[in-house]
C-alpha cells in the first residue's frame, strides 16, 4: 500500500494514515471488500507504533470507510460509496466556508477568490 508518512509535520501520524487510505478508497485504488494490511503489518511497514495504526483503523471504521471482522481482518467497507463521497464533500464545504469568511474579512471579491482557486487547482 502506498502510504507516505512525514515526520516533520504538525499532522499526527494516524491522521496522515487515515487521509491517505480515504483517498485510496475514494480514488478506486482500494476496492470495496479489499483487505487492508493487518495492524501489525501496517505498523511494521510504516515504521510506526501499533497504537498509531489501530487508531487510524478505528477512525476509518467510525467514518464508514472500513469494516473490521474480529479474527479475519479489516476490509474496505461494502457500504455505499456515494455516501462516503458525500461525507468527503461535506468536509470540503466546511473548509470552503472558512475560507470564504476569511476572504470576505479582508475584502476579497468572488472574482479574486475564483482566480486564486483556479490557479491553485491547476498547480496541484
Amino acid at each position: 500500500m502506498d502510504i507516505i508518512i512525514v515526520n516533520d509535520t504538525a499532522v499526527p501520524l494516524y491522521e496522515q494514515i487515515v487521509s491517505q487510505i480515504k483517498n485510496l478508497i475514494l480514488n478506486g485504488k482500494l476496492k470495496q471488500g479489499e483487505m487492508l494490511p493487518s495492524i501489525r503489518g501496517m505498523a511494521k511497514e510504516l515504521k510506526v507504533s501499533i497504537i498509531t495504526v489501530k487508531r487510524a483503523y478505528e477512525d476509518l471504521e467510525q467514518e464508514g470507510f472500513v469494516a473490521t471482522t474480529p479474527g479475519k481482518g479489516t476490509y474496505v467497507s461494502l457500504n455505499n460509496m456515494e455516501r462516503l463521497k458525500e461525507i468527503q464533500l461535506s468536509q470540503i464545504e466546511d473548509k470552503l466556508e472558512e475560507v470564504v469568511h476569511a476572504a470576505k474579512s479582508i475584502g476579497m471579491t468572488l472574482e479574486q477568490m475564483s482566480e486564486r482557486l483556479k490557479m491553485m487547482y491547476e498547480e496541484v
